[in-house]
């Protein structure tokens, strides 16, 4: 087989709002196991919306982007259901970014030959491909923007920021949500920006830089902690909606904690959604249980629901349902971007 017989369906991302989910989450409440999980989650979440003086982080970890929910968080930003977003460099750049250069995810198998797959350059997550050549030029993109600022470190947020404005006049994918979220002033944090195409055009950055003796930039997570943790002193209240958990869902989950040790009396997180598949008897489940998360003095209790269900298969139902509740019409927005000199 060529490249061009594996490359050929390009996924679809689901449209929420053209699919209203009302029916089948009311009849969920009434059943058991994961559907009446799945129908509190979206309950919940419809509660943040309801809530004036919540706001909202959305976590990303894992690889619903490139599965197709892609569009699901452009139109929970565009929406308002949306303030701040924490995200792996994967989802932002690798998944987002990169289908806004006019590149395509594809359809594919999970059981094939993957070093016949490794011979032509295409990735695979699980059963869904990836050019890599393509993605190689998502790397350099990356590098070329960073060849445009100021040698000095940034918050991932900043650099993200940077990208977005890119996006505005270089992007050929009408919804993208690096830039939609530039649009509308809601920050995007990547606690491991580098751990991502992101990482491998920066370091094409710093190495050219490095042998021309010239100065050049630097990503600081440590300013993305402080920069996540001053939204949640700012709001007070605040809800989270994790799709899958790892170093975003712990990132902000810890800022409550940070603001203690900051001198700051910060309220635990109000509401709290998890969906995932991960394990709790690992003593990780991700970063833990929601109730765990509790004892660490991070979430509260009252409001919380985690959801173990494989995220595509869920997701697009949970908003869908928040979506033509229709509440997020009365919502303002907050523009947490514009907390930031």
């Amino acid at each position: 087989m060529q490249k061009k017989d594996y490359l050929k369906q390009a996924i679809k991302h689901v449209d929420i709002k053209a699919i209203d989910s009302t029916k089948i989450i009311k009849a969920m409440a009434g059943m058991s196991f994961s559907s009446r999980e799945t129908a509190r989650a979206a309950e919940i979440f419809n509660m943040m919306i309801k809530d004036e003086d919540c706001s909202i982080i959305l976590t990303l970890a894992g690889s619903t982007s490139a599965a197709g929910c892609m569009q699901v968080y452009v139109d929970m930003v565009k929406a308002k259901m949306v303030d701040a977003i924490v995200a792996t460099g994967a989802s932002i750049v690798d998944m987002d970014f990169f289908e806004a250069l006019g590149f395509k995810h594809y359809r594919g198998m999970s059981n094939v030959n993957d070093r016949e797959l490794r011979s032509l350059y295409i990735d695979r997550i699980y059963d869904t491909y990836i050019n890599e050549e393509e993605l190689q030029e998502c790397d350099k993109t990356v590098k070329a923007i960073a060849d445009r600022l100021e040698p000095r470190p940034y918050s991932s947020r900043e650099f993200i920021k940077a990208m977005g404005k890119y996006l505005v006049k270089k992007s050929k994918k009408k919804n993208s949500l690096v830039q939609i979220a530039y649009e509308n002033n809601v920050p995007i944090f990547c606690p491991a920006f580098s751990d991502s195409s992101a990482g491998f055009g920066l370091v094409l950055h710093q190495v050219k830089r490095e042998k021309q003796r010239r100065k050049y930039l630097t990503i600081d997570s440590v300013r993305d902690f402080y920069e996540l943790t001053q939204i949640k002193i700012k709001a007070k209240t605040t809800g989270l909606f994790m799709v899958g958990g790892g170093a975003p869902k712990n990132f902000a989950q810890d800022t409550v904690i940070c603001a203690e040790v900051l001198g700051v009396d910060a309220p635990r997180h109000k509401y709290a959604v998890q969906i995932t598949v991960a394990d709790a008897r690992d003593g990780a489940c991700s970063s833990s249980t929601l109730k765990e998360a509790s004892s660490w003095g991070k979430v509260d209790t009252t409001y919380e629901q985690m959801v173990y269900a494989e995220a595509t298969s869920v997701l697009p139902l949970i908003v869908s349902f928040v979506y033509h509740q229709g509440d997020w019409k009365k919502r303002k927005k907050c523009e947490w971007a514009k907390l930031y000199k």
